[in-house]
């Protein structure tokens, strides 16, 4: 039994910090609850399961997201509402589809235009600064 003080989490959420497809684990980890050493010695020491999925995949949506340069949404958009293989992402960026061009252009703009608003407020809020300190 574990202590009072440690925390468990549930093999989701686990699954979700280390980026990996849940349904693609072994089904001990998939039954499991997870403490927080557990998770940590997961991080540090992968076991070989854990370094093959990362390698291989499936990976889950955000992971397929982040490596498309595309947000969920977009993959949304283009039909991709399963977990994708790395070679299956890598044979979308070698060869990309009309979606995938135009969902990493709209990504590219959206950043861009954050980028822009974090930089005004950074300059207003220096000029504020500056103006307290006179």
């Amino acid at each position: 039994m574990t202590s009072a003080n440690s925390q468990s989490m549930k093999p989701a959420t686990v699954a979700k910090k280390l980026g990996i497809y849940l349904p693609a684990t072994p089904q001990e980890f998939q039954d499991s609850v997870i403490t927080r050493a557990d998770f940590a010695e997961l991080q540090a020491n992968p076991p070989e399961w854990l370094a093959e999925l990362r390698r291989t995949g499936p990976h889950p949506r955000p992971v397929v997201a982040q490596k498309l340069n595309v947000s969920i949404a977009g993959l949304a958009r283009g039909g991709v509402e399963e977990a994708l293989t790395t070679a299956e992402i890598t044979s979308l960026l070698q060869a990309p589809p009309a979606w995938l061009v135009a969902e990493r252009a709209t990504h590219a703009a959206v950043r861009a235009e954050a980028q822009r608003v974090k930089d005004d407020a950074a300059k207003k809020d220096a000029k504020k600064a500056r103006a307290r300190a006179e």
